[in-house]
């Protein structure tokens, strides 16, 4: 019988990937809730090596990281900026579909 694959530990090698954490944010940011994008955003922070290495990356201390990526944590677009260049990756905005008439 196959050994079962942790999700938790196949995400983490996956999200290592710049294209395959580009691909997970988009996916959560078309469901359109911020708080699932920060929390996506704490788990390429620790498929990376984790918050000390983004604090130095980032200039964000690791407790304010902490704060960051807790279920209370509302960072702004300045902070989610600085993450996102430390993970090599940027925003980008595109049209969205016209709704059907």
């Amino acid at each position: 019988m196959p050994r079962s694959i942790d999700y938790n530990k196949r995400l983490l090698k996956q999200l290592r990937d710049p294209d395959e954490a580009a691909a997970y944010l988009n996916a959560v940011l078309a469901e359109g809730d911020l708080k699932l994008f920060i929390k996506a955003l704490g788990k390429i922070a620790e498929a990376r090596g984790g918050m000390t290495q983004l604090a130095e990356k980032t200039r964000v201390s690791r407790m304010g990281l902490y704060k960051v990526f807790s279920d209370r944590g509302n960072p702004g677009f300045a902070t989610v900026e600085s993450i996102l260049s430390a993970f090599n990756l940027r925003f980008s905005i595109q049209p969205g579909k016209a709704p059907a008439r």
